[in-house]
C-alpha cells in the first residue's frame, strides 16, 4: 500500500493526531493543524493556543509561503507600578534561570488566528474534524511522558502559580507538585474550547467571550492586553527567505524574525567551503562550524554589524543585502527566544508543512473555563533591552524560530525546524549540513552529535573523536563537554520525501522526545 506521508514531532500523541488525519485522506496542512492542536494538549509547557508561531508551507502545486502568527506587543503599556509582573526561578538541575510571569507578561496570542488562516488557505477537512484528536486527548486524558515531567519540574512555579493552573497540572498523587511521569493528565476546559472554536470560529477568541474575559481579567489584574489588541491582531502571509546550498533551495522564516536570516548568513559563510573533503566530525568540519557560529553571532542584531567598520575575511562573505534587511526590518524589534515545539509533515502529493510554536514558558494565568494558559512573551529580557516595561508598542515580536523547507533539484523535499531558543539556528544548520553535504539519512542527521558556540563558550555533545575535540578545545578559553545528547542543543524534527524514489523518511529528535512516522 502506498504511504500517505511522513510526520515528525516532539510527542507520540502529536504524531498520532497528524497520522489519523493523513489516514483519513487529509493533506499535510490538515495534518499539521491537527498536530498543533494536539501539541497544545500534550506539550503544554512548549505550546499553547495562547502563544504564537510560524508555518512554512509549500503546496505541491504552488510556491512556498510563510504564515506568521507570532505574538504582538499590546498597543499600550500599563504603568510599571500597576503591572502584575514578577520573577520566578526555573531549576534545570545543573543551573537555574530567572523568568518573569504574571498578567503583565502577556503579549497578544496569535496561534488561534494563525491556525484558522492556514485552514482557510490550505486545508481540505473541516476544523471540527481537525480538532478531534486534541479534544479526545484533553477530555479522556493522556500519559505524561518523561520529557514533559522534566519540563514541569523546571518551570514548576509557573504552573503552580494559580488555582486554575493547579487544577489542570497539579499531581493527583503528590499534592503540591506538578504531574509526574506516568500520571494521566486531563484538561476538559481545553476540550470544550477546541470544540467551541471549531464550531463558532476564531472570533470567539478575538472578539467574543474569550476575548472579553481576557481583556477584563487583564484590566483588573495588572495586564496590558486590551480588547482592541485582540480584535486587530492579524496572521500575516510572507514570502519566505530563500538561499541556495548543497544543490538545494532552502526556504525559511524571513524578517522580521531573526532565525531564518541567521541560518542564511551561516550558509553564505560556508558557500565556498567543501566540508565533505574530510569525514563528519573531522577537525576541519568542526572548526568551520565554530568559526561560522562565531561570525554569525557577531552578525546578530545586538552587534549592530552594519555600524561596525571592522571587517575580517569572514564578515566580508556576509551578503550586504542581508545586512541591510537586518538593519531595516529587524534591528529595533523586540526579540523572543524561549521554549518551543515543532511539527513537520509531508504528504504523498508533495504538500509540505513545517510549523514551530511557542508559549514562552506560560504566564501562570489560565483563561477561566478554557484550559488555555497564555504566554509570557513580555517577560523575556531580550524583548526589554532597556529594562522591563520598555518594549515598543503594537509591534510584531521577532523570533529565533525558523521552520524551513529544502527543495532539491531532483524534486526531493525536506521539512524541518527546531525548538531551543538561541540554539534553534545552529541545530537546524547542522542538520541541514548533515543531510545536504554529508548525505546522511534524516534520522542519522538528527541524531548526530552537535556543538554550539556563543558568548565565548563552546558547548559540545559526546560522539565526536576525543582527539579532535581536544584539538578544537585548544582554540577556546571556555568549553563545556556534555555527557549526553541534551535538549539544550535543540529538537530538530525532520520529514523528507525522496524525489527519485517517492520514499518517505523522517527523524524525530531524541533530545526533545521526538518521533517520526511514515503512515
Amino acid at each position: 500500500m502506498t504511504a500517505k506521508g511522513v510526520i515528525a514531532a516532539g510527542h507520540a500523541e502529536t504524531v498520532n493526531a497528524a497520522a489519523a488525519i493523513l489516514q483519513d485522506g487529509g493533506n499535510a496542512f490538515d495534518a499539521v493543524v491537527a498536530a498543533t492542536c494536539a501539541a497544545c494538549a500534550v506539550e503544554p509547557v512548549l505550546s499553547s493556543l495562547g502563544g504564537g508561531g510560524f508555518l512554512l508551507a509549500r503546496p505541491a502545486a504552488g510556491e512556498p509561503a510563510l504564515y506568521d502568527f507570532f505574538s504582538q506587543t499590546p498597543k499600550a503599556r500599563l504603568p510599571e507600578t500597576e503591572a502584575d509582573f514578577y520573577p520566578i526561578i526555573a531549576d534545570f538541575g545543573t543551573a537555574t534561570q530567572e523568568f518573569h510571569i504574571g498578567m503583565g507578561s502577556i503579549a497578544v496570542p496569535g496561534t488561534v488566528r494563525g491556525l484558522f488562516r492556514v485552514h482557510r488557505d490550505l486545508c481540505t477537512m473541516p476544523m471540527t474534524r481537525l480538532v478531534e484528536p486534541a479534544r479526545a486527548l484533553a477530555r479522556d486524558g493522556f500519559t505524561v511522558n518523561r520529557l514533559q515531567a522534566y519540563l514541569f519540574k523546571v518551570v514548576g512555579p509557573i504552573y503552580m502559580a494559580s488555582r486554575a493552573s493547579r487544577d489542570i497540572f497539579e499531581s493527583r498523587a503528590a499534592a503540591g507538585q506538578l504531574m509526574g511521569e506516568g500520571e494521566t493528565m486531563r484538561n476538559p476546559g481545553l476540550a470544550d474550547t477546541l470544540e467551541a472554536l471549531a464550531r463558532d470560529g476564531e472570533d470567539l477568541f478575538y472578539r467574543g467571550d474569550i476575548a472579553a474575559r481576557i481583556a477584563a481579567d487583564c484590566r483588573a489584574g495588572g495586564g496590558s492586553l486590551a480588547v482592541g489588541d485582540l480584535e486587530d491582531y492579524q496572521a500575516v502571509r510572507r514570502r519566505p527567505l530563500a538561499v541556495g546550498h548543497g544543490g538545494a533551495r532552502l526556504h525559511t522564516n524571513p524578517p522580521p524574525s531573526t532565525g531564518g536570516i541567521l541560518i542564511a548568513f551561516a550558509l553564505g559563510l560556508l558557500r565556498d567551503r567543501d566540508l565533505t573533503a574530510e569525514r563528519f566530525g573531522a577537525f576541519r568540519h568542526l572548526a568551520a562550524l565554530t568559526r561560522v557560529m562565531d561570525s554569525t553571532n557577531r552578525a546578530r542584531i545586538e552587534s549592530r554589524l552594519h555600524q561596525d567598520g571592522e571587517a575580517d575575511g569572514e564578515r566580508l562573505l556576509l551578503d550586504p543585502t542581508f545586512l541591510e534587511t537586518y538593519r531595516r526590518e529587524i534591528l529595533d524589534r523586540p526579540k523572543a527566544a524561549r521554549g518551543t515545539t515543532h511539527v513537520s509533515v509531508i504528504d504523498r502529493a508533495g504538500n509540505a508543512a513545517a510549523l514551530t510554536l511557542s508559549n514562552g514558558e506560560g504566564c501562570g494565568y489560565v483563561v477561566p473555563g478554557t484550559g488555555i494558559m497564555l504566554n509570557n512573551m513580555l517577560g523575556e529580557e531580550d524583548i526589554n533591552p532597556l529594562g522591563f516595561h520598555r518594549w515598543p508598542t503594537d509591534t510584531r515580536i521577532a523570533s529565533m524560530m525558523a521552520p524551513s523547507l529544502a527543495v532539491e533539484g531532483d524534486g526531493s523535499i525536506t521539512a524541518l525546524g527546531s525548538g531551543g531558543s538561541n540554539r534553534i539556528r545552529t541545530a537546524i544548520l547542522q542538520v541541514l549540513i548533515n543531510m545536504l553535504d554529508f548525505k546522511m539519512p534524516a534520522a542519522a542527521a538528527v541524531e548526530a552529535p552537535r556543538l554550539h558556540f556563543e558568548n565565548g563558550l563552546l558547548s559540545i555533545e559526546p560522539g565526536f573523536d576525543d582527539q579532535t575535540v581536544e584539538r578544537l578545545a585548544a582554540d577556546f578559553d571556555k568549553i563545556d563537554k556534555w555527557d549526553g545528547l541534551n535538549l539544550f542543543f535543540g529538537g530538530v524534527h525532520v520529514a523528507r520525501l525522496d524525489g527519485l524514489t517517492g520514499r518517505f523518511t523522517g527523524g524525530g529528535d531524541p533530545r526533545r522526545g521526538g518521533e517520526a512516522r511514515v503512515v
